[in-house]
């Protein structure tokens, strides 16, 4: 797949506008969305996502289409994990919701110019070593079982990480316990002081240093061009603001959702394995010739994360309405 310099210029302009026109058009005012405007809005970055996603089918082939929609897929499902996430640390911090948006936004704006460095480092990895697949395999299948043994309490376990990195961060920054509108620094007594606003955003960006840590191991399993690695994340993040008010309540809701996710990292790390296996060069395994072993499609990736996705949230919607019901 070849991508020219100018094909990535038009389309980070595209995402950069897109990213100030939100902060314009949506938070420059703080003002809680309603319902309809969160449900639009969502609506019309999913359409831009899957629109962009037809061009890639168009301009490079189903192969590259495939693998972009799985990977867009994937990551908009451990999006809507990072979600969770937000929640607690908007909860912990008392974050008015009037103010909510703009933390939001800066924040994935951050995740996506720290997820561009790590997607960097692994394409260059990747071109230079291709054991980095062993390697980024075996780290999907031990988050995999981290997941699913945190899924049993998974705000619980988020607390504790937001509680340390909020620890940390008092002891840099001279902190304010006030909010001061939506300014992120603010003077009290002459004294220049970070305000509880910026203390969120900080621990938001920490955070999401910590999910890309799986999610691009993740999308490389799917996909190894940087190009559809960084479209994807970009696109998934897009509209994540949206959505976390859309949401709302219905978080607490898709309580198997988290097994799901461990199952998709499960299967992804299998696929790392399997296609590292094929690709082998170490001296130490065949011989560094590579293995005879099966390697999964990009159509059947694509059908199981469907697939787990499904059945996670179904599942997840039925039983809580029955618990609900119960109650």
């Amino acid at each position: 797949m070849h991508v020219s310099l100018t094909t990535w210029l038009i389309t980070g302009a595209v995402i950069l506008g897109l990213f100030v026109f939100d902060f314009f058009a949506h938070v420059r005012t703080p003002h809680e969305p309603t319902l309809r405007e969160s449900g639009f809005w969502s609506a019309v970055y999913i359409g831009f996502a899957v629109v962009f996603g037809c061009f890639v089918w168009w301009q490079w082939g189903g192969v590259y289409g495939g693998e972009y929609f799985a990977g867009y897929v994937t990551e908009k499902a451990l999006s809507v994990d990072n979600l969770f996430v937000f929640v607690v640390i908007m909860t912990k911090f008392a974050v008015p919701r009037i103010y909510q948006q703009k933390v939001l936004l800066l924040g994935i704006v951050m995740a996506l110019v720290m997820r561009g460095a790590f997607i960097a480092v692994g394409a260059a990895a990747i071109d230079a070593y291709s054991w980095v697949f062993y390697l980024f395999g075996l780290f999907l299948l031990f988050t995999a079982v981290k997941l699913l043994r945190e899924s049993d309490e998974p705000v619980e376990h988020e607390r504790e990480r937001e509680g340390r990195l909020e620890r940390l961060v008092k002891k840099i920054f001279r902190t304010s316990d006030e909010y001061d509108g939506d300014r992120l620094v603010t003077r009290r007594g002459g004294r220049l002081m970070v305000t509880p606003l910026l203390l969120v955003l900080i621990v938001i960006g920490f955070t999401d240093v910590l999910f890309a840590l799986d999610s691009i191991p993740a999308i490389y399993g799917l996909t190894q061009e940087p190009y559809l690695v960084f479209t994807a994340n970009a696109f998934a993040l897009m509209g994540l603001r949206q959505l976390y008010f859309l949401l709302g309540g219905l978080l607490d809701k898709l309580i198997y959702l988290s097994y799901g996710l461990s199952i998709i990292l499960g299967f992804i790390g299998v696929k790392l394995v399997l296609h590292a296996l094929h690709e082998n060069t170490l001296g130490f395994v065949n011989g560094g010739e590579s293995v005879p072993v099966p390697e999964i499609s990009t159509p059947v990736s694509l059908g199981v994360i469907g697939g787990v996705l499904a059945v996670t949230t179904i599942a997840s919607l039925v039983v809580s309405r029955r618990r609900a019901a119960r109650t």
